[in-house]
C-alpha cells in the first residue's frame, strides 16, 4: 500500500522537475543541488504523511478510545488536522478527536502513538535546534537553521524553547553517570600499574548581567557577574586530558562548593589519584577539600608566578636583567619547594619604591598561605598537575565564546541554561538529557490530554 503511494508521489515529484530537465540551459552541480535542496522537503513531507496514513492506519481508523483521565471509553465526535514540522519538512496529519463527558478532555490517539510535541515542531528539530543555539547568537542560529533546513525557526521561537528546555534541569541530568565515569578511568589506566590522576580544578569567569525590568519597564545598569564553576579531568598518557564533569553557573561560592559535593559522590576515588588545583583563593580551596578531603592540593604554578613577576615589575621597575634574573631563581627555589627560603629572601629585600614593600608584604602572605601547595617538582614527579590550564580553558570555551559576545546581556536565569546547556554538550550527556526532556513532556502532555 505504501510502496503504491510513494510510487505515485515520487512520480507528481518528478513532473515538478521536468522545466529543469527538459530546458535548454545545461545545470551545474550547484544548480542540480539547489533545486533538489529547494524540492526535497516537498516530497519527503508527502512520504512521511502517507507512511503515517499505512503504518499507524489502525489507530486513524478507531472509533472508540479510553479517556488518559479516568479510563472511561470514548466515541469519535471528529476528524481533526495538524500541522506538523520535522527534519522532512511540514506534514498535515488528519486523525480522529475524542473527547470525554466526564472530564471534558479532548484527545487524539495519534499524538501520543506518535510521541508527537506539543509544539508544531517536534523533537527532532528541537534537538538540532538545541545545537546552533549552544554555539552561536539566537538571530545566526534562527538564520542558518532556515538555511540548512529549509524550515524556520524564529529567534523568540528559540529563545523560549531553550528557557522551557532547561528550566527544570538539574546538575544531576548534566553528570555522566557512574558506570560511564568508571569506564573513562579504565580506559585511561589501560595497563598501567599506577592509578590515573584525576584533577579537580576550581576557578571563576564573569560575564555580563542584567537585572529584570522595573515596574515601568526599563532594566537597571548591567554587571558583571561570576559563573563559578569546576572542571574534573583524568590525565592519560602525555598529559592527554580526558573530559569527566564540567559545571557552571552564576551562583555564589557555598553553591559551588555543593554541587562539587554531589559530583564528588559519583567518582570512585578509590581508583584515582586526586590533585586539587586552584590559584590562592579561599573558597576555591573550601570547596575542594571538602568534597575531595583525600586529594593532594596544588597551587596553580602559573597563578604563582604572576605574582612573582609582579614584585619583579615593581621592585626592579629600571632593571629589567635583573628582575629577569631574580624572577628564574625564585621560580627555580619554588619548583624544588623551597618556600621558607624565598619567603626568608623577601623579608630582607629592601624596597626601593613605596609600591614594592606592599607588593613585598601581599607576596610573603600569599607564599605563606600556600607554603604546602608549592612543592612542583614532588608533584610532577608523581604525574599530578601543576597548572591551571584545564579549568582555564573550560572557562573559555564553555563561558565565554558563547556569553561573552558583543552587546551581549543575560539575566540570570537565562545565563545559567546557556551554560547547563554547554556543560551538557562538554560532558557528553546532552543526548540523555534531551532523552529524559522528551519523557517528562510527554508524561504531562498525555497525562490530562487537553480541555476542551
Amino acid at each position: 500500500m505504501f510502496r503504491d503511494k510513494a510510487h505515485s508521489i515520487t512520480d507528481k515529484w518528478v513532473d515538478t522537475l521536468a522545466p529543469a530537465l527538459l530546458g535548454d540551459k545545461p545545470l551545474t552541480m550547484e544548480e542540480i543541488s539547489s533545486l533538489f535542496e529547494e524540492k526535497k522537503t516537498e516530497l519527503l513531507s508527502a512520504l512521511v504523511t502517507d507512511f503515517i496514513g499505512v503504518h499507524h492506519q489502525e489507530v486513524l481508523e478507531q472509533q472508540s478510545a479510553a479517556c488518559p483521565e479516568c479510563g472511561r471509553s470514548c466515541k469519535c465526535r471528529r476528524q481533526t488536522s495538524r500541522r506538523i514540522e520535522s527534519r522532512q519538512g511540514s506534514s498535515k496529519l488528519e486523525r480522529p478527536y475524542f473527547l470525554c463527558p466526564d472530564c471534558k478532555i479532548g484527545f487524539s490517539p495519534l499524538d501520543e502513538t506518535l510521541q508527537l510535541s506539543g509544539r508544531q515542531k517536534q523533537y527532532d528539530l528541537q534537538r538540532l535546534a538545541l545545537d546552533y543555539i549552544a554555539e552561536m547568537p539566537y538571530a545566526k542560529a534562527s538564520e542558518l537553521f532556515a538555511k540548512s533546513t529549509g524550515i524556520s525557526f524564529s529567534e523568540n521561537t528559540l529563545h523560549d524553547f531553550l528557557a522551557n528546555f532547561t528550566k527544570d534541569i538539574t546538575l544531576e541530568e548534566i553528570l555522566p553517570s557512574v558506570e560511564e565515569i568508571v569506564q573513562r578511568i579504565a580506559h585511561v589506566k589501560g595497563s598501567a600499574k599506577r592509578r590515573p590522576v584525576l584533577v579537580v580544578a576550581t576557578d571563576g569567569a564573569h560575564l555580563p548581567t542584567r537585572p529584570l525590568p522595573g515596574r515601568k519597564g526599563k532594566r537597571g545598569p548591567g554587571e558583571y557577574k561570576e559563573a563559578k564553576g569546576f572542571r574534573l579531568y583524568l590525565l592519560g598518557s602525555g598529559n592527554k586530558i580526558v573530559q569527566l564533569v564540567s559545571w557552571h553557573q552564576i551562583q555564589d561560592a557555598d553553591e559551588c562548593a555543593a554541587a562539587l559535593k554531589v559530583v564528588a559522590a559519583r567518582i570512585p576515588t578509590d581508583q584515582v589519584r586526586i590533585a586539587l588545583v586552584g590559584d590562592g583563593a579561599p573558597w576555591v580551596w573550601r570547596a575542594m577539600t571538602e568534597a575531595f578531603p583525600e586529594g593532594r592540593e596544588v597551587l596553580d604554578y602559573f597563578h604563582c608566578s604572576e605574582h612573582i613577576h609582579a614584585l619583579a615589575s615593581s621592585q626592579y621597575a629600571d632593571e629589567p636583567v635583573k628582575a629577569l634574573q631574580w624572577i628564574e631563581a625564585t621560580m627555580a627555589r619554588l619548583y624544588y619547594g623551597e618556600v621558607s627560603h624565598v619567603i626568608g629572601g623577601l623579608k630582607r629585600m629592601q624596597p626601593k619604591k613605596a609600591d614594592a614593600k606592599e607588593d613585598i608584604r601581599k607576596l610573603i602572605g600569599y607564599l605563606g598561605n600556600n607554603a604546602h601547595r608549592i612543592d612542583y617538582e614532588h608533584h610532577r614527579r608523581g604525574g599530578y598537575a601543576i597548572g591551571s590550564g584545564g579549568i582555564e580553558s573550560a572557562n573559555k570555551f564553555i563561558c565565554h565564546v558563547r556569553m561573552k559576545r558583543s552587546g551581549a546581556w543575560w539575566l540570570k536565569e537565562n545565563g545559567n541554561g546557556m551554560l547547563a546547556l554547554r556543560c551538557a554538550m562538554v560532558n557528553g550527556t546532552l543526548d540523555d538529557a534531551f532523552k529524559r526532556y522528551v519523557a517528562l513532556d510527554q508524561q504531562n502532555r498525555f497525562r490530562l490530554g487537553t480541555k476542551s
